[in-house]
């Protein structure tokens, strides 16, 4: 009889982290499951620590020769067994022995739910030093309708990986992790799922990540920030088409929205760490014509990213340039009242300015 749940715990040069990440998994009050370490091929003692669980729960897979880390994900999916799938990095770690049975609970009740998450706590240097705010949606749990939370994910991945569970039959038949997509293939896979149903949350922070040199986000960015910016910018359009082809036309505004919000912090510098993503107007130019056709969807874009651009650049200082960007942001498009309202804001000056900062302390009051 086959396992209720497959957990894949891809592993690579993580062997001295790999039984946190186990024993974790065995010590879940929920048992019918099944552990698949899959073992990239690492040089390390990954084999050795891997015969060392003896229960006949887990199991070892080795590659030869390695894969990379996405064939991997892909290679442990198409071995999984269980009716959900839940892909765990051996250097992350459940921090709750009733997570699983949680999960089992609301994905059992609610079968429009594709994959259930939670918030997550980072770990460094072996001590919990708090929740990743951008993991949290919300201080209770819920069932979010799959096309609303969209909206929202397209912007921003916010879901930490280790902490997501699926349905899986979602990877059977709509995604498993492209290839094409290094450093956000998670990203693209919770964005087609929940257009494709419902996401369940849980509030309390249940999953523990690992924030290390070694680990594969730290990686990417080290080796190819290019790549990393590359599918960041490409994310918002490659949706746009899934979304279309779905018949989901009132979500296409909000991939516009978010392909302006990415080039925005482009332009103006986006931070990967300790590296920078920059882009010129004129490489802007170029992904956009790249991207559509459709002049009416690039002055859309343009406006909202050089009017995100003068927000970026007067909450820095530097307020000579945005009087630069926001009347490129009204020759675009007129109608748009707040970024008129900031434009004359900024020329009342001083006061122009004590009613702007005012403000925004009120929304990050009342936001929190």
């Amino acid at each position: 009889m086959n396992p209720k749940v497959t957990f894949i715990v891809p592993c690579y040069k993580l062997a001295h982290v790999l039984p946190d990440c186990i024993n974790s998994i065995l010590a879940q009050t929920f048992s019918d499951f099944e552990v698949l370490i899959m073992d990239d091929c690492s040089p390390d003692n990954t084999p050795e620590v891997a015969a060392s669980f003896k229960d006949p729960r887990v199991k070892h897979i080795r590659n030869e020769p390695n894969l990379g880390h996405l064939c991997n994900y892909n290679k442990g999916i198409a071995l999984s067994l269980g009716e959900y799938v839940w892909l765990i990095s051996a250097d992350d770690y459940l921090r709750h022995s009733h997570i699983l049975e949680r999960y089992i609970e609301l994905m059992d009740a609610h079968p429009r739910v594709g994959f259930v998450f939670c918030s997550a706590v980072k770990v460094r240097n072996g001590k919990e030093v708090g929740t990743l705010d951008y993991s949290l949606h919300g201080d209770k749990n819920r069932i979010f309708d799959g096309r609303q939370f969209l909206t929202k994910l397209i912007r921003e991945n916010t879901i930490v990986a280790a902490s997501g569970m699926v349905r899986k039959k979602y990877y059977d038949t709509v995604s498993v992790f492209p290839l094409g997509m290094p450093w956000g293939g998670d990203w693209y896979l919770w964005c087609v799922f929940a257009l494709a149903g419902d996401v369940g949350y849980f509030a309390e922070p249940m999953v523990c990540y690992r924030e290390h040199d070694l680990s594969m986000t730290s990686k990417l960015m080290k080796d190819d920030v290019d790549q990393c910016s590359r599918e960041d910018i490409n994310m918002p359009w490659i949706l746009k088409r899934k979304v279309e082809d779905a018949g989901y036309e009132y979500l296409v505004e909000s991939c516009l929205d978010s392909a302006a919000y990415d080039y925005a912090r482009r332009i103006a510098a986006r931070r990967y760490k300790s590296a920078t993503s920059r882009m010129t107007i004129d490489q802007f130019e170029e992904s956009l014509r790249n991207s559509t056709s459709d002049e009416k969807e690039r002055n859309f874009v343009r406006a909202r990213v050089y009017a995100r651009v003068a927000d970026l650049y007067y909450w820095r200082g530097e307020e000579s340039l945005a009087r630069q960007f926001y009347p490129l942001a009204l020759r675009r498009d007129p109608w748009m009242p707040t970024v008129w309202a900031k434009r004359l804001l900024m020329a009342a000056g001083t006061v122009g300015d004590w009613i702007r900062r005012s403000r925004a302390r009120l929304h990050h009051r009342a936001a929190s």
